[in-house]
């Protein structure tokens, strides 16, 4: 019998199954010593063969992991074509920091990402048109939906079918209410926003696939505040915004890094308005975070 894990606690590993034997039915399951030996550990989003246990109590072993088709480090995850990244229009603002933080991640990981900005029910003054506006300019894919008001979760719903999307975003943001509204097997807690300091209390604990249907998947992850990118060298941030591709060409100098270079095509398209102020600003803080981690190690 063949299934995906969608969760892992404790050494215990829940395995979804969507063959006709059991459609839908989840089996709780411990992995074969033998993974151990070979060093393989066996990941939320792998697909598996699986031995049943006892049928009535829904126990098994794994006793295969199928190959994966790809593999992210954060969040640890198998088999995952595509992310959604999650923030609201307001309460609490958001962080474009943070959000480009996110969008860098998947860039480096090849995902390919649709943002999703929550809360336009309470959008009195339309500002998330604007910001759908910036981060649409750079080729992201942005939709602008109320979990509150279930507006835009059709849309949301054709870019998720079929694949198995992780989920990213801070804290109060609404995905787990998101999540709620896509399907009703899995209520997933929601936590209310702190007045004091306006954000969003942990919800998630760990990373769960949930299934909106037998081919369709997300993966809720714990809430970040904060992201760090040291893993990257300064010189290479460039490469992960989209919309500067086209303008280095008109760069002077070889590896420019679009900072105090004297003729850089991108600080040009910044000046004309071709690039967003917003997300440059945002490169360049990065840029002298990453520069100075570099000169620390």
């Amino acid at each position: 019998m063949q299934g995906k894990i969608i969760k892992g606690i404790a050494g215990f590993y829940y395995v979804h199954v969507k063959c006709s034997q059991a459609p839908g039915k989840i089996y709780e399951c411990k992995a074969r010593g033998i993974f151990r030996k070979d060093n393989r550990k066996p990941l939320v989003g792998d697909d598996v063969e699986l031995a049943v246990i006892d049928e009535k109590k829904a126990t098994g072993s794994i006793e295969q992991l199928l190959p994966r088709k790809s593999e992210l480090i954060r969040p640890a995850v198998a088999n995952v074509d595509q992310a959604l990244v999650i923030f609201a229009i307001t309460k609490p603002q958001p962080n474009f920091n943070l959000l480009d933080r996110f969008l860098i991640m998947m860039e480096r990981q090849d995902l390919p990402c649709m943002i999703c900005f929550n809360k336009m029910d309470i959008d009195e003054d339309g500002i998330g048109e604007r910001y759908r506006g910036i981060y649409e300019s750079c080729g992201y894919r942005t939709l602008l939906v109320s979990a509150k008001e279930k507006q835009h979760m059709d849309l949301l719903r054709e870019f998720l079918n079929g694949k198995t999307t992780t989920v990213a975003g801070p804290s109060g943001v609404g995905k787990s209410s998101i999540i709620n509204c896509l399907q009703a097997q899995v209520q997933m807690q929601t936590g209310k926003i702190s007045e004091k300091i306006d954000r969003g209390k942990h919800t998630t604990r760990h990373s769960e696939l949930i299934a909106i249907s037998d081919d369709t998947y997300i993966l809720d992850t714990p809430g970040f505040s904060s992201l760090g990118l040291f893993e990257m060298t300064a010189e290479d941030l460039g490469k992960y915004y989209p919309e500067f591709i086209s303008h280095e060409k008109n760069c002077k100098f070889a590896g420019c890094a679009h900072i105090n270079e004297p003729v850089c095509g991108v600080k040009e398209a910044v000046a004309e308005g071709k690039i967003t102020q917003i997300r440059y600003e945002n490169y360049k803080l990065l840029y002298e975070e990453l520069k100075a981690a570099g000169s620390r190690k």
